[in-house]
């Protein structure tokens, strides 16, 4: 009969990339105790990984060996299992945008639900608590803008803006010009003196 380890691996080895494997959804394998003993064997040893407490994953193999999943599709997953929003931070969407040279050291992304540090094989990853107003439009170009700007500040704002607005499309500015009745006052009202001029 197969150990209950060996049917974790094989229930993990059957899911997508980046599937959360938690205690919970393995109790048709064994008992809690079994399930919990099997996967610190199977996290000491390798075969998965512990992302934080309670939530596992497997390891993806590649040429250079095993390795995390992407992050990226990992918390795009945690963010389905929690039911929370999870977008990067405001310093890497200001990096992309053009808006800055600097490259943050650590991964740091904003999260709708409570700070938490998470661990993808050797890499940290910080989940930090936002308000909402900062996780407005998630995966959409308007909420890249809103991060973005809210990294630089007020008193950067008005030139942040005068980078970006040019370089959106109708459809972000209409979203973007949505978005004002969550942002603070400092950052919607040179945004909505730029659309009223536009």
């Amino acid at each position: 009969m197969k150990s209950v380890a060996e049917r974790i691996m094989e229930y993990a080895d059957a899911s997508p990339e980046a599937t959360p494997i938690c205690p919970g959804n393995l109790l048709h394998l064994g008992t809690r105790g079994a399930v919990n003993q099997a996967l610190s064997r199977l996290a000491r040893s390798g075969r998965l990984l512990r992302i934080c407490q309670g939530v596992y994953m497997r390891p993806i193999e590649t040429r250079f060996g095993r390795c995390a999943p992407s992050v990226d599709k990992s918390l795009q997953s945690l963010s389905e299992l929690w039911g929370e929003t999870i977008v990067p931070n405001g310093g890497g969407a200001a990096n992309w945008l053009g808006l800055t040279t600097q490259n943050s050291v650590r991964s740091v992304y904003l999260t709708s639900g409570r700070s938490r540090r998470l661990l993808f094989g050797k890499h940290p990853v910080e989940l930090r608590h936002a308000p909402r107003w900062q996780l407005a439009a998630p995966r959409r170009m308007a909420g890249v803008v809103i991060r973005a700007l809210a990294w630089l500040g007020p008193h950067e704002v008005e030139d942040g803006l005068d980078v970006v607005l040019p370089r959106l499309t109708q459809e972000d500015l209409d979203e973007l010009a949505a978005a004002r009745a969550v942002m603070p006052r400092w950052m919607a009202e040179p945004l909505s003196t730029r659309l009223a001029h536009g």
